[in-house]
């Protein structure tokens, strides 16, 4: 039976904070200003000192928090001891503005330092022209092993792969290649398993470091590897490189060219950055925005979102047609004007949750042919149900509220209908978006509101004007 912790061992499993975290893990203010009052000092050294034992994740924290101008100089202030590593962790506005900023020796300097699938995230986002000039500046081996990730596809495995690994011929025993290990000084700074690779450099197995230790000296590698393997090609999408590491539990994975020679490998560290970066990208297209707007200017923000903004206007003009078809049935019956609003909401947020579900699952690759049909039946019922619910709940309020029964039947039945429509909405629009090669996060909320307010406001009241007879 667990004993309860007493007050040391309670203190003891309490997360611990830096001097320059806050109780809630942010940037702790006053820490802050020192830094900032260094800065405006000059005080280069104090700088080094006070910023040494900083995480990539927190140094890129105190460079969002800082202006531009104070960014600059203290890249320029930190000089060799700056990580450029950092600079992965902010957003690319401020990385690629800094980057501009800085000269072209200097950020040559920079990436050479660090490793190649950072240095690669770092210069993905830079001009062409300014990317080459900044090559041209590193040394040989690293410029080589920096084009070949940057020739491959934006967002493929590829762009996200360690270039550094250990490759192992078939034939050495357990003995020769502890002993590699242990003589051989470029090596990865940290690894989880060996590749062994034939005359070619195709990938034909894996030993993980485990496995290796726990066997004898003279056995050989091809006995104890695993030849089941396997990889990922460079070209390959990194979302789909993250579902497959979702799938078989991977830690390390080796990743191959179009010649299926072994280039690089992906960790688990870069696939959990991957997969918060698709999260981060899915949630803010269903609302139509950039991930870049957090810290870019106006008009940044402005050209993000005006065209989805623009889609939305159409669709609510049309939706405003359908209104006016039943002017004359709205000015003979005011209540009608005060209830249409609720038909529409409900039915809009119904739909918009059915679609938040849809288009997750189609991110996700969990529709497929074999369940869509019972997705889209499910969706339907889901509907219905709901709106039967609410059809008695908006039905009985209707017509307690205005004295009207037959009122509170045709709120209802409108209920119903746009419930049935919005579930059905929720789930094809992302579908048919989808296979018709359009990205269902950004284009689906506007045609899903635009089908459950014209259904909404057609049936409810189209409804009322024949059931009270009105013009």
């Amino acid at each position: 039976m667990n004993q309860p912790l007493d007050s040391a061992q309670q203190d003891m499993t309490r997360p611990r904070h830096s001097q320059w975290l806050d109780e809630e893990g942010q940037l702790d203010a006053t820490w802050f200003e020192e830094v900032r009052a260094l800065l405006k000092a000059g005080a280069k050294e104090e700088l080094r000192q006070k910023l040494a034992p900083l995480s990539e994740a927190d140094a890129g924290d105190l460079l969002e928090a800082l202006n531009s101008s104070e960014r600059l100089m203290l890249v320029k202030y930190l000089g060799d001891s700056f990580d450029y590593s950092s600079l992965t962790e902010v957003d690319e506005v401020v990385r690629v503005e800094l980057i501009d900023k800085l000269p072209n020796s200097e950020v040559a300097r920079g990436v050479s330092n660090i490793d190649n699938d950072d240095a690669v995230f770092i210069l993905e986002d830079i001009e062409e022209v300014d990317r080459e000039a900044i090559l041209a500046l590193v040394p040989d081996f690293e410029r080589l092993s920096l084009k070949r990730s940057l020739d491959f596809p934006e967002d493929s495995a590829g762009r996200r792969m360690h270039s550094e690994f250990i490759a192992i011929p078939p034939f050495w025993n357990v003995g020769q290649t502890i002993d590699y290990l242990r003589k051989e000084e470029d090596l990865p700074k940290e690894f989880h398993q060996l590749y062994v690779v034939d005359p070619g450099y195709s990938l034909i197995g894996t030993v993980p470091l485990d496995k290796l230790l726990r066997e004898q000296r003279g056995t050989l590698v091809s006995d104890i590897m695993n030849d089941e393997v396997i990889e990922i090609s460079a070209s390959e999408d990194q979302e789909d490189a993250a579902r497959v590491f979702e799938r078989f539990d991977l830690v390390e994975v080796g990743v191959v060219d179009e010649t299926n020679r072994l280039v690089g490998v992906l960790t688990i560290d870069d696939i959990v950055d991957v997969i918060q970066q698709e999260a981060e990208e899915d949630i803010l297209h269903l609302a139509g925005v950039e991930a870049a707007e957090a810290s870019g200017g106006v008009w940044d923000a402005v050209r993000s979102r005006v065209t989805w903004l623009g889609v939305n206007l159409v669709t609510a003009i049309l939706a405003s047609l359908v209104i006016g078809l039943f002017d004359a049935t709205l000015q003979q019956m005011v209540a009608l004007a005060v209830l249409m609003p609720i038909v529409a909401s409900m039915g809009g947020n119904a739909g918009i949750q059915a679609m938040t579900v849809t288009v997750r699952a189609i991110s996700t690759q969990d529709i497929d042919r074999f369940n869509f049909r019972r997705l889209i039946v499910r969706e339907t019922l889901v509907g219905l149900v709901n709106g039967m619910i609410f059809a008695v709940i908006t039905g009985v309020i209707a017509a307690i509220w205005f004295s009207s029964f037959a009122l509170g039947m045709v709120i209802g039945i409108a209920m119903v209908v746009n419930m049935l429509a919005a579930g059905l909405s929720g789930i094809l629009i992302p579908l048919g978006l989808n296979k018709f090669g359009a990205d269902p996060a950004i284009a689906s909320s506007a045609f899903v509101t635009t089908i459950t307010d014209v259904v909404g406001f057609f049936v409810f009241l189209g409804l009322a004007a024949k059931w009270f007879g009105l013009a």
